[in-house]
């Protein structure tokens, strides 16, 4: 594998503290980084070849982002996903509050940039879910049942490029919590090094990036 070097990578939610160090690390390796943010003031100083304030529950502004995208890169190779959010419990304007984020961003932007990652050389998706998806409950209804979600809509990539036989891959990486010592450094060491591997391995793949002392912790 070729690596990141001069690679077009969009991260999403590039102005939390995860997406802030994706950016440097991707950047570091090589990347070209389109940092993407809803607010302005959130992509200051973030560490990346370019900037975009967009909405990305909006498919039409997705759209002409894209095409602006599109029309000055040779390719897409990746669409880090890291739009957050936290809202516990099951009360239906939490519930959209959070789908909002977590599971609509993810499916306006990468119906909007799937055909360009299936096009590239080696293309990369990738979100980030919580480890207490697997174990689900009543106070975190909302937030488990749309990671859920996010997940699942991510191994349907994942089988559509399977079947196409493209050299590209959809990966969720697994978190207890991103506050967790060292979890922030492993997310970002984790997405550069998407390039590095061989898509047969990555895609569909469920990484868990909890360490073993860490083993067990919830969100």
């Amino acid at each position: 594998m070729s690596g990141v070097t001069d690679r077009t990578v969009v991260v999403a939610g590039a102005g939390g503290v995860g997406g802030r160090a994706v950016c440097a690390a991707l950047t570091a390796a090589g990347a070209h980084v389109v940092a993407v943010g809803s607010r302005a003031e959130s992509l200051t100083d973030v560490d990346a070849a370019e900037t975009a304030v967009v909405d990305l529950a909006d498919p039409a502004a997705v759209g002409t982002w894209a095409a602006s995208l599109r029309d000055r890169r040779p390719s897409i190779d990746g669409l880090l996903h890291l739009v957050g959010g936290w809202r516990g419990g099951s009360a239906p304007d939490d519930f959209d509050w959070l789908e909002r984020r977590v599971l609509t961003t993810l499916r306006v932007a990468s119906r909007e940039l799937r055909d360009d990652l299936g096009a590239s050389s080696a293309g990369r998706l990738a979100i980030v879910s919580s480890a207490s998806v697997a174990q689900p409950t009543w106070g975190m209804a909302n937030y488990v049942t749309l990671k859920s979600a996010a997940e699942t809509w991510v191994q349907a990539l994942a089988s559509g490029w399977r079947t196409k036989g493209t050299p590209s891959a959809a990966v969720t990486f697994v978190v207890g919590a991103l506050d967790e010592p060292g979890a922030v450094d492993d997310l970002a060491a984790a997405c550069a090094a998407l390039w590095s591997v061989d898509h047969e391995q990555l895609n569909g793949a469920l990484v868990e990036l909890r360490r073993d002392d860490d083993a067990g912790t919830g969100e």
